[in-house]
């Protein structure tokens, strides 16, 4: 299989799974413009669209493409059911496209219906995780959202983590100003930085990678508690989740 990623707006990516025969799956088409001029150039086939959530940025583009591609099968949460969502699926799920198994899984937080959906290595995870950071809770809770990510966090290190956006410097920049002197951040702000100023992709990451960088799956780890000590005591790393998704809110 291949990766391909499509930008559309200012920062989204619209992430495209093709094999050899140029069967392809497409997620979360927000615009469809692009992926129709992408399905052009590399003479793709679309079999399937997989939607995370509701947001207009993820579905916008469903309803024309399957003007073009009656066929087309659109998985998606209950949530989606309005944006042109063929096949609702739910946690625990599976479905099966281009020959490969896909398991869904809840991950509320980002919005209460928000799924995402896996196959090793690719995980399709909307707007939960974003390299170096995650999703604003927009719907759900703090709490809801922490539980997401430890699922995600649950899954292989070499997990290839497709994000919807292109946050990841950004991202980075508020991780320093909490751990200034981590050496895994340091350098992974030297990497993004580069790529950025190069006007390049920062996308798909591993999740071993977003394990040492991303502070919102590392409450638990013993730099971070001692500099959220200094402003406040948190003894679940629930709590301290919280406080850095408010503290990310505002920065």
């Amino acid at each position: 299989m291949n990766l391909n990623s499509i930008p559309a707006f200012q920062d989204n990516y619209i992430w495209v799974l093709n094999n050899h025969e140029g069967r392809c799956l497409i997620v979360d088409p927000g615009d469809a413009k692009p992926v129709l001029d992408a399905i052009a150039e590399h003479q793709w086939q679309p079999e399937a669209i997989l939607l995370t959530h509701h947001h207009q940025d993820h579905v916008g583009g469903v309803k024309e493409l399957r003007e073009y591609f009656p066929k087309i099968v659109v998985y998606g949460p209950a949530e989606t059911q309005d944006k042109g969502t063929t096949q609702v699926v739910k946690d625990g799920d599976s479905v099966f496209i281009l020959g490969h198994e896909f398991s869904v899984f809840a991950t509320p937080g980002h919005t209460l219906g928000h799924i995402c959906y896996f196959s090793h290595p690719y995980l399709f995870c909307g707007d939960t995780l974003f390299s170096g950071g995650c999703g604003r809770l927009f719907e759900g809770t703090a709490s809801q959202m922490y539980q997401s990510l430890k699922k995600i966090s649950e899954l292989p290190d070499d997990t290839l983590v497709c994000s919807a956006h292109e946050y990841t410097l950004s991202n980075i920049k508020f991780a320093l100003s909490i751990l200034p002197h981590d050496t895994f951040i340091n350098e992974y702000f030297r990497k993004v930085n580069e790529l950025r100023a190069k006007n390049q992709i920062t996308l798909p990451v591993t999740l071993q990678n977003e394990r040492r960088n991303n502070i919102f799956l590392r409450t638990e780890d013993i730099d971070l508690i001692k500099e959220i000590n200094k402003e406040t005591i948190l003894q679940h790393p629930e709590d301290r989740f919280a406080w850095l998704r408010a503290k990310k809110d505002r920065f």
